[in-house]
């Protein structure tokens, strides 16, 4: 068999046919997203990105997907020190690194268990498929902590479930479960807890039998429709992270949130 190929300390690529795995493993079994993580993933999907030997792409994470952004990420905690030039240079990795996802011309396909959370869902919104695991739920935490969802994340879960569910997901901030996610459209299939995986391979081998390059033009043409207006509509959600972030709000929810107490909320 051959082997993984390494893309930083926490993913790994496996080749097997026209179907690739690409698992992402922090050992932790929280698989937080670092800015380093987010450049890495990027770096895996333009690395596939003129692979014509691969025809379907499994994406998933060892034990649970994704618990969202790494708040003890150091070089995340510097956005506040730095110029207003170099943050937004820092905050272009999301944004950056689900835009590539995207724009493979393989099937992609996310394996779900247990928790998928903040850049998490915009990630797996970035697939053409999610398969998650019965336990497994959904969240958006970004409002609530005084932020807002970027990443050019909205558009897509409008694509996907539509504008006043994008509204419930993305505003109140709460746990979506798999068959409710399954019953809005962000879930394609639900199967039994540790299943997923084997689940969204069984999918991606029906793909590799396909005709390669039929498969290829008819992802890319039902995507190009579904997505036309997203870059325009979505250009400035980096600029807006940056200025929620500087808020009060946002100070007094990360507060809350570490104090364990009911977070006051003035606009300022």
């Amino acid at each position: 068999m051959v082997q993984p190929e390494k893309f930083g300390d926490f993913i790994s690529l496996q080749r097997e046919g026209r179907v690739a795995h690409v698992l992402l493993d922090r050992g932790d079994g929280l698989n937080a997203m670092s800015i380093q993580l987010l450049r890495d993933l990027r770096a895996v999907a333009l690395a596939l990105r003129d692979d014509v030997t691969t025809s379907a792409v499994v994406l998933s994470g060892a034990r649970a997907f994704s618990a969202g952004a790494d708040l003890a990420d150091p070089e995340a905690g510097r956005r506040a020190t730095v110029s207003l030039l170099e943050r937004r240079e820092i905050l272009r990795a999301g944004p950056d690194m689900c835009d590539a996802w995207e724009a493979l011309d393989q099937v992609t396909i996310a394996a779900v268990e247990r928790f998928c959370i903040g850049g998490g869902v915009a990630l797996v919104g970035a697939c053409d498929f999610r398969i998650a695991a019965r336990g497994a739920h959904f969240r958006l935490p970004e409002i609530p902590l005084g932020m807002n969802m970027s990443w050019h994340s909205q558009p897509r879960l409008v694509n996907l479930i539509g504008p006043s569910r994008t509204k419930q997901l993305v505003i109140f901030g709460a746990r979506v479960s798999a068959e409710e996610a399954e019953r809005w459209g962000l879930v394609d299939r639900v199967v039994g807890d540790g299943e997923s995986l084997a689940a969204a391979d069984a999918w991606a081998q029906k793909v590799a039998a396909l005709p390669p390059v039929a498969v290829r033009m008819a992802k890319r043409g039902i995507t190009q429709i579904a997505t036309a207006l997203n870059q325009a509509t979505t250009y400035m959600d980096l600029d807006q992270f940056a200025l929620a972030a500087t808020g009060e709000d946002h100070q007094e929810a990360v507060s809350a949130f570490l104090e364990k107490r009911t977070p006051d909320f003035t606009g300022r």
